[in-house]
């Protein structure tokens, strides 16, 4: 059995199927199509891992390799990538398919968005981060030397699978950097599914199937439900980035290395975001300590020392202005009123927040 979630976006609606062996799925929809060519793009990891099993099934794909990390998402990498595809004689009737995680697939769906003024393209998530944040929404970009994700478009994919036999290949600290997506949308939307996910956390981390293929469908559905009322981030869509704008400040810091991989900088992200709105008065001491709580129990490291010692407040308050989320020169947050409940805050004064990261690095 498979769970399909419908992301309602009129001409750009499409469905994400997750399940055990969903990719068995994909045939299926490419019966149904009449694609010239199918170019798969995925990183030497994952390459490694499923490649000889995915032509196995697709034997005419063509399959182009990417180097895994941040690094293969920057300007020099679009151009080599997009002038390999176009030496393979493409057309309108080509199909891109996005193989990996995150950085695969923001990588593809920006070319898909670029090449012949648009591709089709799926996303096929490896890794639990990709499946339930980066696959689901249409955001597609690469890094800039100012910052992440800073170079993109809005281009939505025509399906998205989420097989979670994927998940058997994928390494602890990369399940547990997805599961802080995951903690997210109870922190931000829903505070049932966040004291689901608290009552639930052994068998999480467990990999307990059936547990799994929920909380990711769960997630799924909570961010198709926003991006359906907002699919450009004009408004609600924005609650989305909680923790996010301390935490790409820590990656820009960490030069997008294995130092601080994205799940971990946004827990930590999330945990400074809390304390800002118990500094704001939004929510009380109780309310942050069982945000810590949790956060401590998936064991991620939250002291900023302990990722490294040579911090500067001055560096990382340089960082934040180059912030997609900045408007107007002006800082602005994703805040909790309460856990299921987020907000944006605009205009954040500089010194509350330079004031909540000496604390931190002292």
């Amino acid at each position: 059995m498979f769970q399909e979630i419908a992301v309602n976006l009129e001409k750009n609606s499409y469905q994400i199927l997750i399940g055990k062996s969903a990719l068995s799925r994909l045939t299926n929809f490419l019966s149904q199509k009449s694609y010239s060519k199918i170019i798969v793009i995925t990183d030497d990891n994952v390459a490694k891992i499923y490649q000889k099993d995915f032509l196995s099934i697709h034997p005419s794909a063509d399959f182009i390799i990417i180097k895994n990390g941040e690094s293969s998402k920057s300007f020099e990498n679009l151009q080599k990538i997009c002038e390999e595809i176009l030496q393979k004689n493409i057309d309108r009737k080509t199909l891109l398919i996005a193989l990996g995680g995150g950085v695969v697939g923001d990588f593809t769906g920006f070319c898909a968005s670029i090449l012949l003024r648009g591709l089709d393209f799926i996303q096929i998530p490896t890794t639990l981060l990709a499946m339930i944040d980066s696959s689901v929404g249409g955001k597609t970009a690469i890094n800039s030397k100012s910052g992440k994700n800073l170079i993109g478009s809005f281009y939505q994919p025509k399906l998205v699978i989420c097989d979670i036999n994927f998940l058997n290949s994928l390494p602890d600290r990369e399940f547990k950097a997805g599961y802080a997506e995951i903690v997210k949308y109870g922190f931000i939307f829903d505070e049932s599914f966040f004291n689901f996910l608290d009552k639930n956390l052994d068998k999480i981390f467990d990999k307990n199937q059936q547990i799994l293929e929920q909380i990711i469908a769960k997630s799924c559905e909570i961010k198709a439900q926003i991006v359906g009322r907002d699919e450009k981030e004009q408004g609600e869509r924005a609650i989305l980035n909680f923790g996010h704008t301390f935490g790409h400040v820590l990656e820009i810091e960490t030069n997008y290395s294995a130092e601080l991989i994205h799940g971990e900088a946004v827990a930590i992200g999330m945990l400074l975001a809390s304390e800002l709105s118990m500094n704001l008065g939004l929510i009380d001491e109780s309310t942050y300590q069982k945000i810590f709580d949790h956060l401590s129990r998936c064991g991620f490291k939250l002291k900023l020392q302990d990722i490294r010692k040579n911090w500067t407040t001055e560096n990382l308050i340089n960082h934040f202005f180059k912030d997609k989320k900045t408007e107007h020169n002006q800082l602005n947050f994703i805040v909790l009123n309460k856990i299921g409940f987020a907000k944006i805050y605009k205009n954040i004064s500089i010194n509350i927040i330079k004031d909540l990261l000496k604390k931190h690095l002292d």
